[in-house]
């Protein structure tokens, strides 16, 4: 299975929401182009930064049909499709036109907790139900659980269409465990912007970016330059985007980030409940770190 299409940077994108919080679909088409000039590799729609929780079924569809319209072949896009109910997100499968995505990102179940046996039990059975490559989604911060190392490498293992994973546990051994036990081919992808550099440099593939959003050309350019040793110049990028970084998970995710793309002009700072903008106070630090083009 190719799994080239997966590597590099790609885009937890937002879905953009007018003054009235509905989406906005006249800048999510100029997103779109943006992101691809940005030289992006590829683009994750329907995940958390994309607020997915908060977009009905309908929705969903509305947004995913005009992502992949407007994108037209250009970079490949991965669907985010996960929950804490393995029937019903196999049921989501049926819900999407899939010969529009190239891949499934999906998270880990959240909240009931299940053990490192139902971790893999879940996604090997969605795994077998779905038609397309499948991206695990680890980020403990949200889910309340680890997938352990030792569960991705089984699911690595064991499960054909399970090419990769998306680490956002920040546990850098843990993740170092995954790169140097995996199969070949299997993807790993940093979930955390600020530690890619050095995931890059203990063998990751590329990372599903938050900051990207804002700063495509800038956070892909640092991920093709790691990508080739090149960490010298790599480091420029990395330093020159950090402090923006810091300042977007302070008050969640993707508060954060569009509190930057609103200051950029890129799009409303307009999220829906229960998530609410950046305090005026945060909003004031992220604009001292805007890094003006």
């Amino acid at each position: 299975m190719n799994t080239s299409l997966f590597k590099g940077t790609g885009i937890a994108i937002i879905t953009p929401f007018d003054k009235n919080q509905q989406v906005d679909y006249n800048s999510l088409e100029k997103l779109i182009d943006y992101w691809i000039d940005g030289k992006v590799e590829f683009l994750v729609v329907m995940g958390t930064t994309g607020e997915s929780v908060v977009l009905d079924k309908k929705e969903k569809k509305q947004v995913f049909d005009f992502v992949t319209a407007r994108v037209a072949g250009r970079v490949p896009v991965v669907l985010g499709i996960g929950g804490n109910n393995t029937k019903e997100i196999i049921a989501q499968l049926h819900e999407f036109d899939l010969n529009k995505a190239a891949g499934i990102l999906s998270v880990s179940p959240y909240y009931n907790k299940p053990s490192q046996e139902g971790i893999y039990q879940h996604y090997k059975t969605f795994a077998k139900e779905c038609p397309l490559p499948v991206i695990l989604y680890n980020v403990p911060g949200r889910t309340g659980s680890n997938v352990l190392p030792e569960t991705t490498l089984r699911l690595a293992c064991d499960v054909e269409n399970i090419i990769g994973v998306k680490e956002a546990s920040g546990n850098m051994e843990q993740i170092m465990n995954i790169i140097n036990h995996r199969p070949e081919g299997f993807v790993v992808l940093s979930g955390d912007d600020a530690i890619t550099l050095p995931l890059m440099a203990a063998g990751a593939d590329g990372v599903i970016s938050v900051v990207a959003n804002a700063y495509p050309f800038e956070f892909s350019e640092m991920v093709r330059l790691a990508a080739k040793d090149n960490f010298i110049e790599a480091r420029k990028y990395h330093y020159l985007l950090l402090n923006v970084i810091q300042h977007l998970f302070v008050e969640g995710n993707p508060a954060g980030i569009k509190a930057v793309m609103h200051q950029l002009g890129l799009c409303e700072n307009s999220l829906r409940l229960p998530l609410t903008p950046v305090s005026d106070t945060l909003y004031k630090k992220i604009a001292s770190t805007l890094i003006i083009k």
